[in-house]
């Protein structure tokens, strides 16, 4: 058995063997749903917040994709924009401020309300997931993916933590940093496979983020015959469409090849697709 899924006090726990045999595609596997940013769109739960995280993973079986930022004195933490303002009540540019003063901060939900929850470390966010989420971990500018694949190692967090890249370039680094981890890369066409594939990363290594429109269905059938799993984002216009049609169409998606919902609106997309528990 990969994985499976036990209640206990209320609580989903998330037990993997292999990560690579979990993240492989089978006809048979059900549907993954990725909350964008760790969540951040419900009333209460600011974006890439451990509270938030354990209130989706409390109710489904679910991916966090979570985004790491580096403080002056190089502490990574969890922080999607290059300044505080957005969403904490701290000002300023993360790069330009020390994890000292980070730590003074409060995060604010999709709203602007101050809520009593602080930032995270990557350190601390990769030690909690254990046994409870998987993550895909959004390396922003500036960050070493060099620092990223150690503090996985340090946590031991192989089995639960995927890398996010956005270039042949960057898979090539984090499969050569350590080539257990699991990628996630960017395949909208044959040529950014085929150049992934030049690069040297093992089919069972990649996760296939296939954009944020729904590609076509020969896409989705080549990558099914190697055995990798799709990652739709269904953030932003396609959100907006189950929004105004109705969550059924997040079925729909999965219908049409997708394997992972990378979606702004996860419990919609959960109770859609019966993962809600």
């Amino acid at each position: 058995m990969v994985a499976g899924i036990c209640g206990c006090s209320s609580r989903n726990h998330l037990l993997i063997n292999n990560l690579s045999n979990y993240l492989q595609y089978s006809s048979h596997k059900t549907p993954i749903i990725s909350a964008h940013r760790g969540g951040g769109t419900y009333a209460g739960y600011p974006e890439n917040c451990l509270e938030s995280f354990g209130y989706l993973a409390r109710q489904m079986p679910v991916v966090i994709e979570c985004d790491i930022s580096i403080t002056k004195d190089s502490i990574l933490l969890m922080m999607h924009d290059d300044t505080y303002e957005r969403t904490s009540t701290g000002t300023g540019k993360v790069s330009e401020q020390t994890w000292t003063y980070a730590q003074t901060l409060f995060l604010e939900d999709h709203r602007g309300v101050a809520t009593k929850y602080r930032i995270p470390t990557l350190d601390e966010v990769l030690k909690w997931g254990n046994g409870k989420v998987i993550y895909t971990l959004d390396v922003k500018k500036d960050v070493p993916y060099r620092w990223v694949v150690e503090a996985v190692q340090n946590a031991k967090a192989e089995n639960y933590a995927a890398i996010i890249t956005y270039t042949a370039t960057q898979a090539e680094l984090v499969h050569r940093l350590d080539r257990r981890l699991m990628i996630s890369v960017t395949i909208r066409n044959r040529e950014e496979y085929d150049r992934l594939h030049a690069a040297g990363i093992p089919d069972n290594r990649m996760i296939a983020f296939v954009g944020t429109r729904e590609p076509p269905a020969d896409l989705y059938e080549f990558l099914h015959k190697k055995k990798i799993m799709t990652i739709l984002g269904t953030l932003g216009n396609l959100d907006g469409m189950a929004e105004a049609r109705g969550d059924g169409t997040y079925r729909r998606f999965v219908e049409n090849g997708a394997d992972v919902l990378s979606t702004d609106r996860p419990l919609e997309a959960g109770r859609a697709l019966n993962l809600i528990r």
